[in-house]
């Protein structure tokens, strides 16, 4: 409000006074080595510009005005290690906002440490630094050992060369630069490398970070290579390292649960062994890569920040991201979140990870990691912030952080070394972990010469290499992605088939149209949501189809709000009960099942759909009033509220077997991934929550039978009975599960079929 009313007076300061006070600037750059450009809310008269001076001295040489917008041209270059003020005549005075002088610089020189020749190589971008130093520790709780000076190049690089192996020790950065508003310099900290491959971190709010300098390991990967897998033929299951095996009833004993080898450990009910089941051929981890596993502490008032919303003071989902290069450490076997603990330590999280997607890989799936390139996190001394904000983030125009995320903290993509980052990250998890592809959060918020850039480079290691969107993050764009040679998540099928929020509307399952939905709508997400039927695609393979993600409602928990089985704020008396379906749930689900792994383009599941998961919130010791309420945002929640129960697995095992039975359909029939527009054929029915199409391909026939309506009764005719039933509202299954006994056949409400042709 202040800065409101200070802008508003120095605006009638000019149109009263032409400027005899300093004027109101919305905007001022160094834009160049000589260039500066500067936004005025009104016209400056030019004889008072000539008034003006930067601060340190550096003389103008030149300037322009051109309406409200003016250029300076100065007869020196200006340092970058400078904090430069543009000066009034009344002695006030405007920041310069370092900014397009920071676009030449760039640096194709390896970062990070290498080994190179003899010696143990540092290396850090930090282009408007006064000085770096190298702070070396013996032990990961230690002291520091050293703090050796590090030399700049040209080109912002700051260099050490060590003739010691240093292996198994830590180190970090102090990073030092010109003070003033807006800067976060500050030589007090110790960050470790943003291109650390491996961190040991505290359990803080602030996650302290050293760097652990591994020793050079040949790891065995027994030939593994990355999985070939076409887009249109993906079965994703998106899930979360810790969710599928943190429960007890996962049948891992207490202490070896919730970790990268707990996942793919053979004597177990849920983790690999469960997913494979399921007859999935990828997975896609929620974010892997080290994250800010704690928020600021509940209201409390020492806090930097006062927090009201997480009375867990976690984030459990891991879209804080702290290092782009290093897998979460918390994750690693025997780590804890204990505070004052470390994780990481060891370095176990490198060789865990690489089991883990090996054995993935063994198991024919491919691995997908879900990356959060377009902020970083919150509270934590987190790298690139103390290197230099005014490179790495994008900026209001008095300096403070953008937060079109949603999460404070957005990353500068467009800047060329913040690109290379998120390249070499990128081409990092693909060479040294042998990930398949990622699925790029709020991707809308990644420039588009970055998206093109990933997309080529991560095709040049592995022409299958799966790039998805979360197209939206600042402007909605799944149109854009497309044109980009990206998929992009559809959330208009999500929307069509159950609606988005079941508050603001339900869809097809329900009987309902959910927003402006049609029949022709519905139709148009079976094809594909191709853009020659008014979608967003120009290709199938772009439209990755879901209803249900780690965000919002759970899919189960939807039908059961939707129904009006259960109230969004209504305490659950009984969990378990809640969780098991009514036979009207049941219903909806498989209706839903059957539309999504029937309909063209790649599929996704998230974890827990296949038995109806409800996110009911644990009751724990946090101080959360809502315990045994559904939860439709439980990105804070490490507990019983995300981790999988295969009891209730077990307990709503008919839909698990639905599910089943639909992929191997899915997988078995290349129809229902593969065919053509021209050969998808709907049939006009009088009642628009009936959908019925023939399917042609490769010389089989199918008939699929979409029956929305909650109330009635379908009934629809064949031309003669060489048919066979492969899904009903009871079974799903690849292979016919009977042959049709009359040319006429019934679909219950709130149900579909699917028919094969026989010989």
């Amino acid at each position: 409000m202040l800065f409101r009313f200070f802008t508003t007076a120095l605006v009638l300061a000019f149109s009263v006074n032409g400027f005899s006070k300093s004027p109101a600037i919305q905007k001022a750059a160094i834009s160049g080595p000589r260039y500066i450009q500067v936004q005025a809310a009104g016209k400056p008269d030019a004889s008072e510009v000539s008034r003006w001076t930067i601060t340190p001295p550096a003389q103008i040489d030149s300037f322009a005005v051109h309406g409200n917008k003016i250029e300076l041209f100065t007869a020196q270059n200006l340092q970058l290690n400078e904090h430069y003020y543009l000066k009034f005549p009344d002695g006030t005075r405007r920041f310069l906002i370092p900014d397009g002088i920071l676009d030449s610089l760039y640096s194709d020189k390896a970062l990070g440490y290498h080994k190179e020749g003899k010696n143990l190589n540092f290396r850090v971008f930090a282009p408007r630094a006064k000085w770096v130093r190298l702070v070396v520790f013996d032990h990961y709780d230690s002291p520091a050992e050293e703090e050796l000076q590090m030399q700049r190049d040209k080109n912002g690089v700051w260099e050490y060369r060590s003739s010691n192996a240093w292996y198994g020790k830590y180190y970090g950065y102090r990073v030092w630069g010109p003070p003033g508003e807006g800067e976060m310099f500050d030589s007090t900290v110790v960050v470790a490398d943003p291109y650390s491959p491996a961190v040991v971190t505290l359990n803080h709010y602030t996650h302290p970070a050293k760097t652990l300098i591994l020793p050079p390991v040949n790891y065995d990967w027994n030939g593994d290579q990355w999985k070939a897998i076409a887009p249109r033929d993906l079965i994703i299951y998106e899930m979360h390292v810790r969710d599928m095996t943190a429960d007890p009833s996962s049948g891992l004993p207490d202490g070896e649960r919730g970790y990268y080898s707990s996942l793919i450990r053979p004597d177990q009910r849920g983790g690999l062994p469960y997913i494979k089941s399921l007859g999935v051929n990828a997975v896609e981890l929620l974010p892997a890569q080290d994250f800010a596993n704690i928020e600021v502490p509940y209201r409390d008032a020492e806090a930097p920040v006062f927090n009201t919303w997480n009375p867990y003071a976690r984030n459990h989902w891991g879209y804080m991201t702290s290092y782009f290069f290093a897998p979460e450490s918390y994750y690693a076997s025997g780590a804890d979140m204990l505070p004052g603990h470390y994780c990481g330590a060891d370095g176990s999280q490198v060789k865990e990870f690489r089991d883990m997607v090996k054995a993935f890989h063994k198991d024919s799936m491919a691995v997908l990691m879900d990356v959060v390139y377009n902020h970083v996190s919150q509270y934590d001394y987190n790298p690139l912030k103390y290197i230099d904000k005014f490179y790495y983030f994008r900026l209001n125009n008095d300096g403070s952080f953008t937060s079109q995320s949603g999460c404070g903290n957005d990353l500068k993509t467009e800047r060329p070394m913040s690109r290379r980052l998120i390249v070499d990250s990128v081409i990092h998890w693909m060479k040294d972990y042998h990930v398949d592809g990622f699925r790029f959060d709020l991707a809308s918020l990644i420039d588009w010469k970055t998206c093109d850039t990933i997309l080529r480079e991560a095709r040049k290691i592995n022409p299958g290499a799966v790039i998805i969107a979360e197209p939206w993050g600042g402007q909605y764009n799944p149109s854009g992605f497309s044109d980009h040679g990206w998929a992009a998540w559809n959330d208009q099928i999500r929307n069509g088939v159950k609606g988005q929020n079941p508050r603001d509307g339900l869809g097809f399952i329900f009987g309902k149209w959910q927003g402006d939905n049609t029949v022709r709508s519905l139709q148009r997400y079976i094809l594909g949501s191709l853009r020659i039927y008014g979608g967003q695609y120009t290709d199938v393979a772009h439209s990755v189809n879901y209803l249900a993600s780690h965000d919002d409602y759970a899919l189960g928990d939807f039908i059961r709000i939707g129904l009006g089985d259960v109230k969004e704020n209504q305490r659950i008396a009984d969990p378990a009960e809640n969780a098991k379906l009514t036979p009207r749930q049941l219903k909806l689900n498989k209706l839903a099942a059957l539309f999504l792994l029937t309909s063209q383009g790649p599929a996704m599941l998230t974890e827990g759909q296949e038995y109806a998961r409800s996110k009911v919130i644990a009751k724990t010791d946090s101080p959360d009033s809502n315990w045994y309420k559904i939860d439709h945002n439980s990105y804070n929640k490490d507990n019983q509220t995300n981790w999988l129960n295969f009891n209730y697995s077990d307990m709503n095992r008919e839909l698990v077997d639905y599910y089943r039975g639909l992929i191997r359909l899915r997988k078995n029939h290349p129809a229902f991934r593969r065919a053509q527009p021209n050969q998808i054929h709907f049939r006009r029915e009088q009642d628009p929550l009936f959908i019925s199409y023939r399917l042609n391909y490769q010389g089989r026939s199918y008939f699929v039978l979409l029956n929305g309506n909650p109330q009635k009764t379908q009934r629809f005719s064949f031309q003669d009975k060489n048919w066979a039933v492969l899904v009903d509202g009871e079974q799903a299954s690849e292979k016919p599960l009977r042959p049709l006994a009359d040319a006429q056949v019934e679909i219950p409400p709130s149900s579909g079929m699917v028919f094969i042709r026989t010989p």
